[in-house]
């Protein structure tokens, strides 16, 4: 069995499983986004502010949002491992990515929040 330190302990199964659910919540979210536009013709500012506003919306939002990050992290990782050979590039610009998505996440949070 050969270990290594950049895996920490995931699998490719594991990776599989979270990208898949990861897409199957983003096609949901965008199927709800979709239908709002379908049933509310005129789409304006308070309207809009409304919808996002709901408690429901919010959570739907907050839980794409980390399904997003998610199926990016992975990515960006997959990508990473198998085209950057030099360890110490390929963590830098892991460390990079980490720390872009943990502020996309926060950003996202405190707009959603903020509404």
């Amino acid at each position: 069995m050969v270990n290594n330190a950049a895996t920490v302990g995931r699998s490719g199964v594991h990776d599989y499983v979270l990208v898949r659910a990861s897409a199957i919540i983003l096609a949901f979210y965008t199927l709800y986004l979709v239908g709002f536009f379908v049933i509310t013709p005129d789409v304006t500012f308070e309207i809009w502010q409304t919808f996002f506003s709901g408690l429901v919306t919010k959570i739907f939002t907050i839980l794409a949002l980390i399904a997003l990050l998610v199926h990016a992290w992975i990515g960006v990782w997959q990508v990473l491992s198998d085209y950057i050979k030099p360890a110490l590039l390929r963590g830098g610009l892991q460390f990079f990515f980490s720390v872009l998505l943990l502020v996309y996440l926060v950003a996202g949070s405190l707009t959603v929040w903020g509404v």
